[in-house]
């Protein structure tokens, strides 16, 4: 059995880091992880509890197939919980396939960290365990350089959302101002073209007035004004 262990800051506040969790995978730092399915979702006590299956390809050297066998696919349990109002947020994760020979236990945890409010400290843990073929020792160092290597390219997967997310905020908050500069700009026209119809009008009925008093002004003194 190995144990394998690492932590991490992230200079992002906990909430940042825990919507992008979420939104790890697909990523292009981590091919290997195909994609996710939520199994079930609850919330208890104030509490998001998730259980979903994350589809891999785990690419074993030859030799490591002739012993445990061979999958185009593995797949892996994961359970979840987050807790907003505590800002806590726990995965573990156990391989599904290969599960007679190899036994991968991941457990990972996002909290705020200790001393600083807009940091978020990452904890990872694995417990890599091979039984029941040879080079066991060996498996288990092949397993654990391999999660070491991935963790590392999870954390800039991390850095990658992250940005993404503060793009799509942008990008929203540019859009918005848009809308409201072009409410705004229609608004003006309508109150505008309102504006040049009434003044239209007025001068119509200015125009008309001033003719009416011109006609009868105009009318000679043994004209009798119309009756209406």
């Amino acid at each position: 059995m190995k144990i394998w262990t690492s932590e991490h800051i992230f200079n992002h506040p906990w909430e940042t880091v825990a919507t992008a969790a979420w939104r790890k995978y697909p990523n292009p730092m981590n091919p290997g992880v195909i994609g996710t399915d939520v199994i079930e979702r609850q919330v208890v006590d104030g509490v998001l509890h998730t259980h979903r299956i994350v589809t891999s390809k785990w690419g074993f050297p030859r030799w490591a197939q002739a012993l445990i066998g061979s999958a185009k696919v593995c797949y892996a349990s994961e359970r979840s919980e987050v807790n907003p109002t505590a800002r806590h947020m726990i995965l573990k994760t156990i391989n599904l396939t290969f599960c007679r020979y190899i036994a991968v236990n991941e457990t990972v945890k996002y909290v705020p960290h200790p001393t600083n409010p807009d940091q978020t400290l990452l904890k990872q843990e694995a417990v890599v365990t091979v039984q029941g073929v040879p080079l066991t020792d060996y498996m288990e160092d092949l397993l654990t350089n391999r999660i070491s290597l991935n963790a590392g390219k999870g954390r800039q997967a991390m850095e990658w959302v992250i940005d993404k997310l503060d793009t799509e905020v942008k990008d929203l908050a540019t859009s918005a101002v848009k809308s409201t500069d072009e409410i705004l700009n229609q608004t003006k026209k309508s109150l505008d073209g309102i504006t040049s119809s009434a003044k239209k009008s007025m001068d119509d009925i200015s125009s008309k007035a001033k003719k009416s008093l011109d006609d009868i002004q105009n009318l000679r003194p043994n004209q009798s004004i119309p009756k209406l």
